[in-house]
C-alpha cells in the first residue's frame, strides 16, 4: 500500500517540521503528526490514524479518510509490526519534510517524573520500574521509545506523563492508609489520564470563561474510567490512585474494590497473582458483570431482554452508572460544590443514555437536562433552569503531547 506525500489537499499546507504522536495501548496504537511550523499549534493533526486488534486474529490499520482495513502483523512481536507498518506510513507522508520529534503518551511517571522529559537509557530504565503499576499500558509505550532509540537516536523522544497533571493534589490526597513508610517506598496515590484533563483545563475555559475556573468536574469515560475534580484549572483531586485500576468501574477493570476481595481470591480461592492481576484487569467491569460486553453501546441495547443476559446488562449498567454517580457526590464533598460537569472520551462523548443517568442522579442538586442537546452530543447539554452547567468536551490528548514536544524542545 502506497500513501502519497502531504500536498495542499490535505488539511492545510504543512509549514514546518512535524512532529509524531504515539498514544500506545495493549492492543492498539493512535498515532498523529503535527505541523510544528505553525504559531500557535494546530489543535487538527495533519495525519493521524490506528492500529487495532494487536495480537488478535483481526488486526486493523485506519489512517486519515480511509476506513480501517485489515493488515498483517507477521513475526513473533505483533507489536512491532505494528510500530513498522505506522513507521511506513509516516515516511510516506513526510515527503521532503523532517521530524521534529516523537510525542509518547506515557501513563506512569512515578515520584520521580513531574513534567514532560526527552528520554534516554537512564529515563527508559527508570521507567521500566514502573511496568508493574501499569501493566496495560507501560510496557508498550516503552517498547515504542526503545526502539526509536535504537534506530534514530538523533530523533528527540519525549515522554509526556500521564500522572503528570496530578501533581497539584495536596498531599492528604496522596497518601495511602498504609505504614508510614509506604510513602518513601512511592506506594501513594498518583491519578491517570492526565493528558486529557490537561488538555480539558485548556479546553474548558475557552468555551466556559470563568466558570471553567471554580469547581469542576470532568469525567473521563471510555474503556478505561476517572473523575477529576478541578479548581482554578488545576486538579484537586481525581479517582484513580496508586494504580490505573482504582476508582470507577470500567470496561475491563473492577475500580476500586475492597482489598479483602484480593485477599479472598488468593488465599481462599488459592488464584496465583498472575490469574488475580488477569481478573482484576481484563476479565472484570462491564464485562465481568454483564458476561459479554465491555462497551454501554452494546450493553444498552440489551436491557429490554427478558433474559438472563438482559438481567446481567441491567446490573452491569446500573453499577457502572452507581459508581459514577457516587464518586462525583465524593468530589463535590471535596471540591465544596459544583459548578460545571463535562463528559469526556468515548462513552462520555457519544452515550447520551449513559450522561442522563448519571445527571438524572442529581437531580436534587438541581441539574437538569436538555434532551435534545444531549441526544445531540452539545457541548452544553444542560438545561436553562439548571442549577449546575453540564457540558461535552472532546478530549485531545495527543495535541497536548504534541505542544509538550514543541516546548520543552523549543
Amino acid at each position: 500500500m502506497t500513501h502519497p506525500a502531504l500536498t495542499a489537499s490535505d488539511r492545510y499546507l504543512t509549514r514546518g517540521e512535524l512532529i509524531l504522536v504515539l498514544n500506545c495501548g495493549s492492543s492498539s496504537i493512535k498515532f498523529a503528526l503535527f505541523d510544528a511550523g505553525q504559531t500557535p499549534l494546530p489543535r487538527d493533526p495533519v495525519w493521524n490514524g490506528k492500529v487495532q486488534g494487536i495480537g488478535g486474529p483481526s488486526p486493523t490499520y485506519g489512517e486519515t479518510g480511509m476506513t480501517p482495513v485489515p493488515v498483517r502483523l507477521e513475526g513473533s512481536n505483533p507489536y512491532s509490526a505494528a510500530l513498522r507498518r505506522i513507521e511506513q506510513g509516516v515516511l510516506a507522508r513526510l515527503g521532503s519534510r523532517k521530524l521534529h520529534s516523537v510525542a509518547h503518551r506515557v501513563v506512569h511517571g512515578g515520584s520521580k517524573y513531574f513534567s514532560s522529559i526527552r528520554a534516554n537509557t537512564d529515563v527508559l530504565a527508570d521507567l521500566k520500574s514502573y511496568i508493574p503499576l501499569a501493566p496495560l499500558h507501560q510496557p508498550f509505550a516503552l517498547e515504542a521509545i526503545e526502539a526509536l532509540l535504537h534506530e534514530r537516536p538523533d530523533l528527540p523522544q519525549i515522554a509526556c506523563f500521564d500522572t503528570a497533571f496530578h501533581h497539584t493534589i495536596e498531599r492528604v490526597e496522596k497518601l495511602l492508609p498504609l505504614p508510614c513508610t509506604a510513602w518513601d517506598e512511592g506506594l501513594r496515590r498518583y491519578g491517570f489520564h492526565g493528558l486529557s484533563y490537561h488538555y480539558q483545563s485548556i479546553a474548558l475555559p475557552q468555551r466556559h470563561g470563568a466558570l471553567a475556573q471554580g469547581r469542576v468536574i470532568v469525567a473521563h469515560l471510555g474503556s478505561g474510567a476517572s473523575l477529576c475534580g478541578m479548581q482554578d484549572a488545576k486538579s484537586i483531586a481525581t479517582t484513580m490512585g496508586f494504580s490505573a485500576l482504582d476508582g470507577l468501574m470500567m470496561g475491563t477493570r473492577t475500580g476500586a474494590i475492597d482489598p479483602g476481595v484480593v485477599l479472598y481470591l488468593q488465599e481462599i480461592k488459592r488464584l496465583s497473582p498472575e490469574a488475580i492481576g488477569q481478573m482484576l484487569y481484563h476479565q472484570s467491569g462491564l464485562l465481568g458483570v454483564s458476561g459479554s460486553s465491555s462497551e454501554p453501546r452494546v450493553l444498552l441495547p440489551m436491557e429490554s431482554q427478558e433474559d438472563v443476559q438482559g438481567e446481567r446488562a441491567r446490573d452491569a449498567l446500573a453499577l457502572y452508572v452507581r459508581r459514577i454517580v457516587r464518586e462525583i457526590g465524593a468530589l463535590i464533598a471535596v471540591l465544596g460544590g459544583l459548578d460545571l460537569l463535562v463528559f469526556t472520551a468515548g462513552v462520555g462523548e457519544h452515550s447520551a443514555e449513559i450522561r442522563k443517568r448519571v445527571c438524572a442522579a442529581f437531580g436534587y442538586l438541581g441539574i437538569t437536562i436538555d434532551a435534545a442537546a444531549n441526544e445531540g452530543n452539545a457541548a452544553v447539554i444542560s438545561g436553562k433552569d439548571s442549577s449546575i452547567t453540564v457540558g461535552v468536551e472532546p478530549t485531545n490528548e495527543e495535541w497536548i503531547a504534541a505542544r509538550e514536544a514543541l516546548a520543552l524542545l523549543s
